[in-house]
């Protein structure tokens, strides 16, 4: 028996190409949900009367490791009422806390699961 597998250059160049397009395709995922969580804790912590830029200070910053990707999310203390995040979010034993950041996280973690996908899935077309 005889078997003869045709059209293997195509898959060979794309597994070649894949770990370049992989790190490309995983950092804009990243970034994509980083936004949507920045977006997220901004909406969840407008309004209140005390923290009137507040929630201008959370901001992020995705960088490319030879791990992957990853992003910082959270109050910039360089900023606008940005040291007050910690305080804000987890309170203290005179001011209950506000949670934002921990709830914007875990409502777009399907988010990045889902863009993580479709990168990999890129990658490897």
């Amino acid at each position: 028996m005889t078997l003869v597998v045709i059209g293997l250059s195509g898959v060979v160049g794309s597994l070649t190409r894949a770990p370049a397009l992989l790190a490309v395709t995983t950092r804009q995922a990243v970034t994509v949900t980083a936004r949507k969580v920045r977006d997220d804790a901004r909406d969840r912590i407008k309004g209140h009367k005390y923290l009137p830029a507040y929630p201008y200070s959370i901001t992020y910053d995705v960088k490319t490791t030879a791990e992957g990707a990853e992003a910082e999310i959270g109050p910039d203390k360089g900023r606008t009422q940005g040291p007050l995040g910690n305080i804000i979010e987890y309170g203290t034993s005179k001011n209950a806390p506000l949670p934002h950041l921990g709830p914007a996280l875990d409502a777009n973690e399907a988010d990045l699961e889902i863009g993580v996908t479709i990168a990999m899935q890129d990658a490897l077309r």
